[in-house]
């Protein structure tokens, strides 16, 4: 987890979560910290061995603690998080150690952590009980890790956020 290490330690990383932090200092909902990045990261090896990812520990990881690094440009320019971060990414990711097919492989798992939605406005990458095992990316287990990674049975904001019950965790699964 060398790799991973200097990228928590990388001076662009460090500005943009420090980015992020100033952004949504006065955010009533859940933040993009450190410890919802390594939640996701954590949760999401949980799923890899519970559901038999196929994913690679260290590209995983560093997709993780990267989806949402530029969510402050999100805020402040209006560019959606998974386009500005996957934009960061790879001049840390280089810096770090990553080759540039590793690279390409975390970017593409960046864009997609958002999942995308259907015609009938249901997210494509369903739920962990509806899951289909043939389809199992680093995207998809990105996008599911990061919304198991929401505490929203605990949440004092709950009442006022916008995503759908259904959506909710309403209880610790992981």
């Amino acid at each position: 987890m060398e790799r991973i290490d200097r990228i928590i330690h990388h001076p662009l990383f460090v500005e943009h979560m420090e980015a992020n932090r100033v952004a949504e200092q006065d955010r009533i909902f859940c933040k993009h910290d450190l410890e919802h990045l390594l939640n996701v990261a954590r949760i999401g090896r949980i799923m890899m061995a519970e559901e038999n990812y196929q994913v690679e520990l260290p590209l995983y990881y560093g997709a993780a603690l990267l989806h949402d690094i530029g969510r402050h440009l999100q805020y402040k320019k209006g560019i959606p998080h998974e386009v500005a971060s996957a934009q960061i990414a790879p001049f840390i990711l280089e810096e770090c150690g990553f080759t540039a097919e590793e690279i390409q492989r975390i970017v593409e798992a960046i864009k997609g952590h958002r999942g995308e939605k259907k015609a009938s406005g249901q997210d494509c990458f369903p739920s962990a009980e509806a899951y289909c095992a043939e389809s199992k990316t680093m995207a998809e287990l990105l996008y599911r890790a990061d919304k198991a990674s929401r505490a929203c049975y605990a949440c004092a904001a709950k009442d006022k956020c916008n995503w759908d019950d259904a959506k909710k965790n309403q209880s610790l699964k992981y």
